[in-house]
């Protein structure tokens, strides 16, 4: 088992909360003002390295690094690093996510186009750089089902090309490519194979949002479920895989509990391998031999890993000595000898190193954006802060230079501040490096991450609070850890932005409609602004999760359900807008469709509501080339300095390399018009 996802008359009313920030934010501004400016490109630009991986065999290292100005895949000897050479030349969608093959002998990594989502597997031999495509096929989404330590020849991917709504198991043949079909799915969500590949569970969704596991012989399921929960156990409970010996089956489990423990089943008996009372079990480290669980992390306010098996405890205890940070182990050896270790110091950049587990002894392999060493990145503080219904939200502060001069993570004095709300909503902030709470920090503004309910991580209480709640108690709880930055001392009532991409595209939107005073002005990227739409527009391969989206935002097949998702419809507001408004959004996205973004430019535009809207047509989900994301922050910090009174690196020429298209008010956002002309 391995180690285990958003007209004049109209812009005068604007423009005088400029003015007052401006005002405001003076003394801040001065704060930072002897603080070198950290260059966008050096945030967010290309990393010189990430993602180093060893071979199973302990021969090869990995990495992911720019081949002509686009990331791509490195290859070196592991006795060598220094002889490292490209595999791969892509030249516009950068490689994100690829992993070794069990024999060694070659790097499989999947890529879309132009954010589509449609990832489709590749195969690049390590010894020849010959590049194959795996699952060669249109308008299909690869999902990589089953890899084996025991099966180095094969391994099992799901594909939707028969049925989009589903995905049939195939065993791929990583030697000829040949592909064969183990078990043609028409309707359950998931499967868990064991270290032969053999699949022993079947997962499908139940009406009521919930899930059933049905155990399977060869291509036959059986026809009663071995395991069922509900809608409340849906997003804390799940088969995680089989020990190499087939006999024990971990599970995250939440069922008679509330966070998710760490569970171990050996036929009908079970065993609860970990648990902890505020926060899910997280990650977990299993033997690459036997598959049992070594080490399990749980993330409430920072990461904390805790060993079961004393043979990694030294380990764990060593590294955790040696590496100031967070720690992560990224692969292993399938001798288990050598490992590869990312850490995360927070204020400075990550490092990569090469963990001998016999000699105890650390190689530093690269550190991933060497130019931001001894830059005056800012440290996080997690904190806790009480929703008026007495929720705790875990959440992340970061303070600008100069507003927390003895580092206790309590400010000085008030400055600007960004609420930036993270994606989802099923989903959460962390702790750790943060390029936008660095970036936004080093212009000047406090930056604040808040886990609403429905955030994951703390237990299934907490994420079904949030059910029905999408611009109800979710936006309650942005707006009672705003009143808790004010009432700190953080920033004052005028002076706060609300930004956020997806989820936090919505929740922006909903800042400036619901609550249109709260905020100074709003960035939404690739947001939804009519919750009907969104839903008719998902992806067809998320129809296993259907019911979930019904469940916890709204049901469209029932008159109440419709009526609640067009009142949590921010695109219905669009007349309450009074603050200045940024959207970003790709034009592929398949999950939250460029109709979102256009129809609240449009009720805007319809009412004289001044608005900016950059379209990137080579992007979707959010931006992955460092081109646009870099051309549209440079818009952003133009934004922000104009309603916040921030500092700003110029947007230059930052618009060039890019394919940013300016739909609607170059006019409202300063500089915009000048680099759209030098363009």
């Amino acid at each position: 088992m391995r180690t285990m996802f958003f007209a004049a008359v109209a812009a005068l009313a604007i423009l005088p909360s400029v003015a007052h920030a401006q005002t405001a934010s003076q003394t801040a501004a001065q704060a930072v003002a002897s603080t070198p400016l950290i260059e966008r490109a050096k945030l967010f630009g290309n990393p010189s390295r990430g993602r180093g991986l060893i071979s199973p065999d302990g021969k090869w290292l990995v990495w992911g690094a720019p081949r002509d100005g686009v990331m791509n895949i490195w290859v070196a000897p592991r006795s060598d690093p220094s002889q490292a050479k490209p595999l791969t030349s892509e030249k516009t969608r950068p490689i994100r996510s690829f992993f070794w093959s069990p024999d060694s002998s070659s790097i499989l990594f999947i890529n879309d186009k132009g954010g589509d989502e449609n990832f489709l597997l590749y195969g690049v031999d390590v010894a020849t750089g010959v590049q194959r495509a795996l699952t060669p096929f249109e308008k299909t989404r690869a999902q990589i089902l089953g890899i084996s330590r025991e099966v180095k020849d094969r391994i099992l991917v799901g594909l939707n090309n028969r049925d989009p709504r589903w995905h049939d198991v195939y065993s791929l043949d990583l030697k000829s490519g040949d592909l064969k079909l183990v078990f043609k799915n028409d309707g359950y969500a998931g499967f868990v194979a064991d270290e032969t590949l053999t699949l022993r569970l079947a997962q499908k969704a139940r009406p009521d949002g919930g899930a059933d596991y049905y155990r399977m012989a060869g291509d036959k399921v059986e026809a009663t479920p071995v395991v069922s929960y509900g809608l409340d156990d849906s997003l804390t409970t799940a088969a995680l895989g089989f020990t190499t010996d087939g006999k024990t089956l971990y599970w995250l489990d939440s069922r008679g509990r509330n966070t998710a423990a760490l569970v171990a089943q050996e036929g009908d008996q079970t065993k609860i391998v970990a648990q902890d009372a505020k926060a899910d079990i997280g990650q977990i480290l299993a033997d690459p031999k036997t598959g049992a669980v070594q080490a399990y992390a749980v993330n409430y306010l920072r990461n904390t890993w805790t060993a079961v098996d004393p043979a990694v405890k030294a380990d764990l205890d060593f590294l955790q000595r040696e590496l100031k940070g967070e720690i992560g182990v990224t692969s292993r050896t399938d001798a288990d000898d050598l490992w590869t270790v990312a850490v995360d110091p927070v204020s400075a950049p990550s490092a990569t190193y090469l963990y001998d587990r016999k000699a105890k002894a650390l190689t530093k392999l690269f550190v991933s954006r060497p130019e931001l060493e001894g830059l005056p990145l800012q440290p996080m503080h997690p904190v806790e802060i009480k929703a008026r219904d007495g929720l705790t939200l875990v959440s992340y502060l970061t303070l600008p230079p100069g507003a927390d001069a003895n580092g206790d993570g309590k400010a000085d004095k008030p400055t600007p501040m960004v609420l930036f709300v993270h994606g989802g909503p099923w989903g959460r902030d962390a702790y750790g490096y943060h390029s936008y709470h660095q970036w936004l920090a080093n212009r000047g503004y406090a930056v604040l991450s808040v886990n609403y309910r429905a955030s994951t991580g703390f237990g299934k209480d907490f994420i079904n609070a949030g059910n029905l709640q999408w611009a109800g108690k979710m936006h309650d709880d942005l707006i009672d850890a705003v009143d808790w930055a004010v009432a700190s001392g953080v920033t004052t009532r005028k002076q706060t932005a609300i930004m956020g991409g997806s989820y936090g595209g919505y929740a922006t939107l909903v800042g400036l409609t619901f609550t249109p005073e709260a905020f100074a002005c709003g960035v939404d990227i690739v947001g939804p602004s009519n919750l009907e739409t969104l839903l008719k527009t998902i992806p067809p391969y998320w129809e296993a999760g259907k019911q979930q989206f019904y469940k916890r935002m709204g049901d469209p097949t029932t008159p109440a359900g419709v009526a609640l998702l067009k009142d949590r419809s921010p695109v219905y507001r669009a007349g309450a807008i009074t603050k200045p408004l940024l959207i970003g959004q790709g034009a592929n996205d398949p999950r939250v469709n460029q109709a979102e973004s256009d129809q609240i430019v449009a009720a805007m535009q319809a009412k004289n509501i001044p608005v900016t809207y950059v379209l990137f047509p080579d992007e979707g989900h959010g931006f992955a080339r460092p081109e646009n994301n870099i051309a549209f922050n440079a818009v952003t910090e133009q934004f922000l300095k104009g309603c916040l009174g921030g500092r700003s690196e110029p947007i230059g020429d930052a618009l060039k390399p890019s394919t940013a298209q300016v739909k609607a008010g170059a006019a409202f956002t300063p500089g915009l018009q000048e680099a759209l002309a030098a363009k």
